[in-house]
């Protein structure tokens, strides 16, 4: 497919996302995720196994799983590619549109929204659970939907937008299975400590790249110079090495504060605080969703730009 084409179907991918959101029924994420939870009980034993089985069991189950569909979806861009423009346009379209979540993070967002507007807490409270993985009970539903927004604005949007950019569906949908991998493989617990090693670094490093560049948007739709400080000051406390720049900086850019003190599993985890200024109000969950959807508009022009400088000089 000509490189000219490449950001006309990110942004028809985003469209169809904007139109119909991911598939109510038979979603392939869904198909892969049941086929990762059997492959995972079938073959994760921490009891019988020593640590170091574990993780080469764990790092053997993810290439597995990625693979063979990795592979599959560049044959089918690279077999449409051969036959005609069109189908090629189709192929890589819909595997970006399956790799995106750009609707359904604001519908998860939106009804935690709702239910606060009713003065349903406890809907609130199991609307936010949806989108984040500590219990329900104790959630505070407006600064957790806007920490999952913010995070969720890189593992599911702009993620998925980098990869496709560099290597078209393929790797975009590779991209958005691994990040898949690594939301349910990559906990550190008992279970999963070593089991999930593997999925968890390899997300790391397809994400480490994305993670920052979604850090520079947060920043340049929002307050800028505190993003940048926040960035800089915060993001080294936060566990994980690319969800610390995105949410920090994000913080920041919203001028909220967020983080601290969460409860996973039954424990209490006192995190880091991140961003300034007050705790969120419930207009600020709205505000989130606007930097993602500016964000996203803004890579879609960069992208557009960029493709045509190379275009022109391909042709000089």
């Amino acid at each position: 497919m000509p490189i000219i084409a490449m950001p006309l179907v990110a942004i028809a991918a985003v469209v169809l996302d904007f139109i119909f959101g991911e598939p109510r029924r038979y979603h392939p994420l869904v198909g892969f995720g049941f086929l990762a939870s059997k492959l995972e009980a079938s073959l994760n034993a921490p009891m019988k196994q020593n640590l170091a089985t574990q993780r080469f069991v764990g790092t053997l189950a993810l290439a597995f799983l990625l693979v063979p569909f990795t592979l599959l979806a560049y044959w089918l861009c690279q077999y449409s590619a051969s036959g005609h423009a069109v189908s090629s346009f189709i192929a890589n379209t819909l595997l970006l549109y399956f790799a995106i979540g750009h609707k359904s993070l604001h519908q998860h967002a939106r009804a935690v929204s709702a239910a606060l507007n009713q003065g349903d807490e406890d809907l609130a409270k199991t609307a936010a659970s949806y989108m984040v993985s500590r219990d329900s009970s104790a959630i505070e539903p407006i600064p957790a939907t806007i920490e999952s927004v913010l995070e969720n604005g890189n593992d599911g949007i702009f993620g998925a937008l980098f990869w496709f950019f560099i290597a078209g569906g393929a790797g975009a949908l590779l991209f958005r299975l691994a990040n898949t991998m690594d939301a349910m493989w990559g906990y550190k617990t008992p279970r999963f400590f070593y089991f999930g090693w593997a999925a968890a670094r390899f997300d790391d490093l397809l994400n480490y790249i994305p993670a920052r560049l979604t850090a520079i948007t947060y920043a340049l739709l929002g307050n800028t110079k505190l993003a940048l400080v926040c960035w800089k000051t915060q993001a080294p406390t936060w566990d994980s090495p690319n969800a610390g720049p995105v949410m920090s900086t994000g913080s920041g850019a919203l001028n909220v504060k967020l983080g601290g003190a969460a409860r996973y599993f039954g424990e209490w985890h006192e995190r880091p605080v991140l961003g300034a200024g007050n705790p969120p109000a419930l207009n600020d969950i709205e505000r989130a969703l606007a930097l993602i959807r500016h964000g996203v508009i803004m890579w879609l022009v960069i992208f557009l730009i960029i493709t045509l400088m190379i275009a022109s000089i391909a042709h000089a």
